[in-house]
């Protein structure tokens, strides 16, 4: 009686996030955390954790497609992970191979033309476990209505050093000149192919870190961070939606700020603040209180003083 009333509330409570939410981030990334404690609480061995993970790993990709997300990451096996109990590695290395080949053959995979990527220091990898990646991306190549990254052998700092070093090579063979290094010419360096900026990363198990998981990706698009408490096997399609509800209320106090810090340069006299500034204002002013809203009138100001004639009074 207690589980089907839980059931009931939980389905309840699904509903009413799904209705509170009003879009969806382009790109997640989620760091599958507190799989091997699920197995020790329950009494099982680390590799059935992991087994336990990968079924939420199925169900979170179903849950992105259904509300819109276009991109998902997930920090699957870090370069740090290497240090782990043998044993513990290569159970963990066959059921990679094994999700690998499995949703590469899916079914619900190619009716959403999802493309399988895998990001990080692959050839750190097992063979097999580089076979598989072979096999799941060869298999899905030519699809991009959804992109499903998964990080293995993967380390933040690493692809930024190894972008680095990149184009300081380039540089010192005089393929690349200091002054046209830009954005894109990092981005190129980092992964194969174009990675999204991140929107929302997801975090289980209590941990309140992103443990250099895509800084480039997430730390420089402002990314909102939703922390739980849930180990990875017991996360729920209401932690999801509560993630993605974070990120909504990081995109409207960004907007906010954004308003509030245009608003205050229009009293400067440079032509280039105030030309972003009103452009700001403009596109994000519904995101304020209505008290702090300039009228049309106090928006023109800004057009005087970027050198027109002012208006007659």
């Amino acid at each position: 009686m207690k589980r089907w009333l839980r059931q009931r509330v939980d389905a309840a409570y699904e509903r009413l996030l799904t209705r509170e939410l009003s879009g969806a981030p382009t790109h997640i990334a989620v760091i599958q955390d507190g799989n091997r404690r699920y197995a020790r609480q329950n009494g099982d061995e680390p590799h059935e954790g992991h087994r336990a993970g990968a079924e939420t790993t199925e169900q979170v990709l179903e849950w992105c497609q259904e509300i819109g997300v276009e991109e998902l990451t997930l920090y699957t096996f870090s370069t740090e992970n290497f240090d782990r109990p043998a044993e513990q590695k290569e159970a963990l290395f066959d059921l990679l191979c094994e999700k690998l080949r499995e949703f590469a053959d899916a079914d619900r995979v190619h009716e959403n033309e999802v493309s399988i990527r895998a990001i990080g220091e692959i050839e750190m990898l097992p063979e097999r476990v580089q076979d598989a990646v072979d096999y799941a991306e060869r298999r899905t190549r030519d699809y991009d209505r959804f992109v499903l990254n998964i990080a293995l052998a993967y380390g933040g700092r690493s692809r930024l050093l190894e972008a680095a070093r990149g184009v300081a090579r380039d540089v010192d063979a005089g393929e690349l000149e200091p002054n046209e290094i830009d954005v894109e010419t990092i981005e190129r360096r980092l992964y194969d192919r174009p990675v999204r900026d991140v929107d929302l990363i997801i975090r289980p198990a209590g941990e309140e870190r992103t443990s250099n998981f895509l800084p480039w990706h997430a730390n420089g698009n402002e990314a909102a961070v939703f922390f739980c408490t849930p180990y990875w096997p017991e996360f729920s399609k209401a932690d999801f939606l509560r993630g993605i509800r974070t990120y909504e209320h990081r995109k409207e106090s960004w907007r906010r700020t954004r308003a509030r810090r245009a608003l205050a340069l229009l009293g400067a006299v440079s032509e280039a603040e105030l030309t972003e500034a009103r452009s700001i204002v403009e596109r994000f002013r519904d995101s304020l209180p209505t008290s702090e809203r300039p009228t049309d009138d106090e928006l023109a100001v800004g057009e005087d003083l970027e050198g027109n004639e002012p208006v007659a009074d």
